[in-house]
Formats: C-alpha cells, structure tokens, sequence
C-alpha cells in the first residue's frame, strides 16, 4: 500500500493528539503508581468514537452539507448515548460484587455527581470539539486551494486569451508596414522581413514566459522601431532613448508593444510625417516607460483600435497588480502614455 506524505502528515497528527490525550488523562494514574479505573478506559475509547464519528461523518456530510440542525441533534444523541454507556457500564461494574478487584477501582458512589458529569465532558467534549475545528479547517483550506487553482487557471487562460489577440494585432500593423514599402519599390523591404521574422521570432519562444531578460524586450522594441523607421518616408522626429542598467532584470513580455504600435499607427500625418518620442528609464527597482506622439490630421481612430490598449491594461492589472501606474492623456494635439513598473 503506498503511502503519501499528506497521509503520513495526517498520520502524525493524529497520533500526537491522541498521545497528548490520553497522556493528559492518564499521567496521574501512571505517576502514582495508581491502578486506572476500567470506566476511564471506557471513556478514552467511547471519545475516539466520538472523534472519528464526527470527522468523518457528522461535519462532512451533515454540517458542511448546512444541515445545521440535523448536526445538532446527531451529535447530542450521539454524546448522550456515550453516556449512557458509561452509566450502564459503571452499573455493571457496581453489581459485580463477586469481583472485589473490579469493584475496588469501580467509581465510588461517593463521589460528587457533578464530578462525573465533568469527567464526561473532559473524555468527551475535548474530543469532539477537536475533531469539529480540525475538520472544518482541512476543509476550509480544501477549498482555499481548489479555488486558488481555479483562479490562477482562469487568470493564465485570460493571459492565453490576451496574447493571442495581441499576436495577429502587431502582424496586421507590421505587414502594413511592408507592404507600404513594397508598394513604393523600397530597396529597405528585404531588410524590413528580416527584421519582422526576427520579430516574430521572439514572440514564438518568449512571449509565452512568465518573465523574459529586459535586455531581450529592449532589443525587440528597437528592432520594431528600426522596422517603422524603415517604412516611413520621414522618421527624423522619431525618437527611442533608453537609459539605466538592464542587466539581471526581468519583465514580462510584450507590455510596451501595443503602446507603440498605436503611436506610430495614429502619430503619422497626411504628409507621411511621423512625431514619436519613446523613453526608457531603468532604476534599481523601478521601470519607467513614456511615449508621445502628435495626433495626426484627419487621423480617425477605427473602432477595433482599442484592442491592444485594453489588453495591456488588463495584463497589467493581472501581472503587476499594486505594482503599476498607467496614465494616458490625450489633448487633441498629444497623445501620452506614461507606466510605471515595480521589477
């Protein structure tokens, strides 16, 4: 039979209680050199009963089921006829006067009544309310972790859900970069595929991760930046300034893209001029991301547009939730975007 850890955990657990249990009841006796009273034992074996009656029956499939009152009755007639027991029990043992021994160690009818009902409630309450909070505990952590697993699977899902979205929105906005190029016959259209498969590339094997060097999503926002350059007819007021140590620091993937993407796609004018500024500040703990760019005449925003920005800002609520800022301004001339990451 294999046994598991979580098996052998419970295992412990449940013999240190019962150890430190019965120990509790019977040190007096055991010290003293004192012989123990049979209807103790009876009573150390009616409360483990007792235990295993209500943690595996009476909380699972009554109280946790929210029959609230069938417990409460389940469990005072199951305690009373624990008692009744005991009682039965010592009345036997009071009649059994052919055994002076059994008799000796037999509960003395002198003894206070109050005194027995507080054995009881000691052999038999302690038990109980000890099963009652162990099991309503591993079943409030039960279902503390499925529900964990659940949200973290319903958060990598929308993740899954974002990215593919994200994918097709930069290939569309890349080929129209191309294609723009192939249709006035540039010679910077061979190097523009190149630099879209190198593009593509990092997307295939990185985007997927959790975290990704910043070194590397640096180099993919250059490499996108070099492949707008090459597309526009004016790039002279486009601008991507970096400073700061990026070595040892990670990012997830792919935060800034969309960001960029809207700028270069609604910062053109009807002239082909194009007004982008992109800054990167890196700090010891911190990331700082900017980027402006002039609202083109005539540009009209197309309904689907807003993709991309709303799936940043759900990643971002997601990834770095309590540890962003985002603020985007928008006065009919500029567009900003300003982040800020805690890495």
């Amino acid at each position: 039979m294999h046994i598991t850890k979580k098996g052998l955990l419970k295992f412990l657990i449940h013999s240190i209680l019962w150890v430190f249990f019965y120990g509790l009841l019977l040190y007096p006796f055991i010290t003293q050199e004192r012989p123990i009273p049979p209807d103790l034992l009876v009573r150390l074996l009616l409360a483990t009963v007792i235990f295993y009656i209500n943690y595996y029956y009476l909380i699972p499939k009554i109280l946790l089921q929210k029959k609230t009152v069938n417990y409460i009755v389940m469990s005072a007639v199951l305690l009373i006829i624990c008692g009744l027991i005991v009682n039965l029990f010592n009345s036997i043992i009071a009649l059994s006067v052919e055994n002076p021994a059994i008799q000796e160690h037999n509960l003395r009818p002198e003894l206070p009544e109050f005194r027995r009902w507080f054995m009881s409630v000691i052999t038999f309450g302690i038990p109980f309310v000890i099963s009652s909070l162990l099991r309503i505990y591993i079943e409030w952590k039960r279902n503390e972790d499925v529900r964990k697993i659940i949200e973290n699977e319903k958060v990598n899902s929308e993740l899954q859900f974002l990215k593919t979205q994200l994918n097709p929105h930069f290939l569309f906005n890349s080929l129209n970069a191309i294609y723009a190029l192939s249709v006035k016959k540039s010679p910077n259209t061979s190097e523009s595929i190149i630099n879209l498969s190198e593009l593509m590339r990092y997307m295939l094997y990185e985007a997927d991760k959790d975290l990704v060097p910043l070194s590397k999503e640096l180099e993919y926002i250059k490499s996108y930046v070099q492949l707008q350059r090459l597309r526009l007819s004016d790039s002279e007021n486009v601008s991507l300034k970096i400073s700061g140590e990026e070595r040892n620091k990670a990012i997830a993937p792919l935060l800034f893209i969309s960001f960029i993407e809207n700028a270069f796609k609604y910062g053109t004018d009807f002239k082909g001029k194009t007004n982008v500024k992109i800054n990167l500040s890196i700090f010891t703990e911190s990331l700082h991301f900017s980027i402006i760019n002039k609202i083109g005449v005539f540009q009209k925003e197309p309904s689907n547009s807003g993709v991309g920005l709303q799936n940043i800002k759900n990643r971002l609520n997601i990834l770095y939730p309590n540890s962003h800022e985002l603020f985007v301004e928008n006065d009919g001339e500029n567009y900003c975007v300003r982040l800020t990451l805690k890495l």
